[in-house]
């Protein structure tokens, strides 16, 4: 092989490191939302066994602080939403990093035969 033909193959190999890395980052982020969104979604049932008389409390820093039900439930249902849009987000620039890996997967075996 020339030094360029090795450049440029040393080049692609990096590319093709560097989007691996970035698609293992992305895969972790979408497993943080699948989990807060169980969580979120555990929390949405809780409330659906509420009385009015039940009293509902909000974390804020070391405090319980007493919070209106309707609110917290508007919250949650605003966070869920949240959440899917992030996941949709998510699995779609995992599509293109997957499918920008594959290309370049391409180009280095072209440069091995």
């Amino acid at each position: 092989m020339t030094s360029s033909l090795v450049a440029r193959l040393q080049a692609a190999t990096g590319d093709y490191q560097k989007l691996q890395a970035d698609l293992s980052n992305a895969v972790e982020a979408r497993q943080r939302l699948d989990a807060q969104l169980s969580e979120n979604e555990l929390v949405k049932k809780e409330f659906g066994t509420l009385t009015p008389n039940n009293v509902v409390f909000k974390l804020v820093g070391p405090v319980l602080v007493k919070q209106d039900q309707a609110e917290a439930k508007g919250n949650v249902d605003t966070r869920l939403e949240f959440i899917r849009g992030e996941i949709k987000r998510m699995e779609t620039q995992i599509q293109e990093i997957e499918q920008r890996s594959e290309k370049k997967k391409l180009e280095v075996r072209t440069f091995c035969y």
